[in-house]
């Protein structure tokens, strides 16, 4: 019988990725209202260290394949492994992070054990089926993001989904929770490597992740052009942020990609989100909703975004702006002088 919550854990470099906390932290509250187990699974080389920590961030088991053809991503040594090790474990969900790797390991994963997949989930949560008992309801943005899907897996197991980095919030570390990997062997054949990478070029270019950051002042079209991140970043510096966008922004060439926030951007997280000149479609809602403390800056005062912000404030961002970022200076000013 199909039992326990898989994680899969990615590594890079031989460290855990952020994206593996955050999903074993969810799977702890899933788990409980399963009354099963959470179980870390990490795949590469010389990893079997580095995945003892998964016990730091809740993960009650973990399991390790741990083999020298794991030590680069390449699609099918890595779907050989995870494939095996479902069908040794049987287990009851599967959730990978839905990064460059989850989304191409993932659906070839399910394929190769026969069950369903929902993408790029933004909420996961367990309910009761007069059918077949608790199931695993999968949610995520769909038709281009005007509804939002929940998505169900009956008949199949494992219940498999992609899930969005910065939607989850890692458990608080604890250092004192340690515990041993089972090691599942996979016997790998020159036909596995059906890919030769001849070199790994490592991108030198600084990108700030804004999923990392704990404030963000992010733009709409409402800041009128590219010189209005200029006012947002100088206000972000003053809180010590980063700026983010909406899509609008990035599709008009205003600020590179990596900084969109919503539903085909990033999912952020921060303790606080100032939203300058942004409607507040659902397809950005689903990026920021889950930030601390939000507050939104917009002329239109019937606009969507209020309905998701703590403090709303009807205005011109351009005029607000400024402002705000010299009442910033002056207290910050007087906290150093103090």
């Amino acid at each position: 019988m199909s039992k326990d919550i898989y994680v899969i854990a990615e590594q890079r470099d031989g460290k855990l990725a952020k994206v593996g906390k955050e999903l074993i932290g969810e799977a702890t509250k899933l788990a409980a209202d399963l009354g099963e187990k959470v179980v870390g699974v990490v795949l590469g080389s010389g990893i079997t260290e580095e995945a003892k920590n998964l016990y730091k961030y809740g993960a009650d088991e973990v399991v390790v394949v741990d083999d020298p053809a794991l030590a680069i991503y390449m699609t099918e040594p890595y779907a050989k492994a995870l494939t095996a090790v479902i069908k040794e474990c049987d287990p009851n969900v599967v959730l990978f992070g839905a990064t460059s790797i989850g989304r191409d390991l993932a659906p070839r994963v399910a394929g190769r054990v026969h069950t369903g997949l929902t993408a790029d989930c933004t909420g996961l949560s367990i309910i009761e089926d007069e059918e077949v008992g608790k199931l695993l309801a999968m949610t995520r943005p769909a038709f281009g993001g005007n509804i939002m899907a929940t998505i169900l897996c009956k008949h199949h197991r494992p219940q498999m989904a992609t899930v969005r980095p910065g939607v989850m919030a890692a458990l608080k570390k604890d250092d004192s929770k340690t515990g041993e990997v089972k090691a599942i062997k996979v016997e790998f054949t020159d036909a596995d490597k059906n890919v030769e990478i001849l070199e790994e070029v490592k991108a030198t270019k600084k990108i700030v992740d804004i999923t990392e950051a704990k404030v963000l002042v992010s733009g709409g079209r409402g800041i009128g052009g590219p010189e209005g991140f200029d006012m947002l970043r100088e206000c972000a510096a003053e809180l010590g942020g980063e700026i983010s966008s909406s899509r609008a922004c990035v599709d008009a060439g205003w600020i590179e990609s990596s900084r969109q926030v919503g539903q085909t951007g990033k999912t952020v997280r921060p303790d606080l989100y100032i939203a300058c000149g942004i409607s507040g479609a659902i397809q950005h809602v689903a990026g920021m909703e889950s930030s601390e403390l939000v507050i939104a800056i917009n002329k239109n005062d019937t606009a969507a975004i209020f309905g998701v912000s703590d403090l709303g404030i009807v205005g011109d961002c351009k005029v607000i702006i400024p402002k705000l970022t010299e009442a910033l200076k002056k207290y910050n000013a007087e906290k150093e002088s103090n």
